[in-house]
């Protein structure tokens, strides 16, 4: 069985990660496996750091890298991301009941099949957003904004993870 698959939009500091970290907080608690996938966009990120054993097997030509310490297992893959797949990306997290997605705007908004939860700050952004990302579920945030006329939901996440956990069990994990 495939995760459900939820996606956090919202610009640069808007809340995205804190919504992301309330979620898979509150959702944990009601007995799902929730894999999270950020994406990253400074060109020269790395996860491993130099010097380390990792990353020496990788200057001598590893393309796969996998750690393993007491309670954690970590895999580095040295590959081409300028035309990765959402696909590919999620097949990584295949064990999991959700998959709460930060970024990749581009991939997310081709794809009726991640539900999105917005995060936006006017009613210009509002209406964008409606036009740019389907389907949504859900508005979300600390304040709410002047929105656009829409029957979508807006939850205070920090008042009210709750609502925002039962709307993604509700819409998606309860659909699976």
């Amino acid at each position: 069985m495939k995760p459900g698959v939820v996606a956090v939009i919202g610009r640069k500091k808007s809340g995205k990660t804190a919504i992301i970290e309330l979620l898979t907080r509150e959702l944990v608690e009601r007995g799902y496996k929730i894999a999270a996938v950020k994406h990253i966009p400074e060109p020269k990120f790395t996860i491993d750091q130099e010097g380390k054993d990792t990353w020496r097997f990788v200057q001598a030509g590893a393309t796969t890298v996998v750690s393993v310490s007491e309670h954690e297992i970590a895999t580095i893959e040295r590959t081409n991301t300028n035309d990765i797949s959402l696909e590919r990306i999620l097949q990584k997290c295949k064990d999991s009941d959700l998959v709460l997605i930060e970024g990749f705007r581009d991939l997310v908004s081709k794809n009726n099949g991640i539900a999105k939860i917005l995060i936006v700050t006017s009613a210009d952004e509002t209406a964008k957003d409606l036009k740019t990302f389907h389907p949504a579920i859900a508005f979300a945030g600390i304040r709410r904004p002047r929105m656009a006329k829409t029957n979508i939901p807006f939850v205070n996440s920090r008042r009210n993870p709750k609502k925002l956990a039962d709307l993604v069990e509700n819409t998606v994990l309860n659909r699976i």
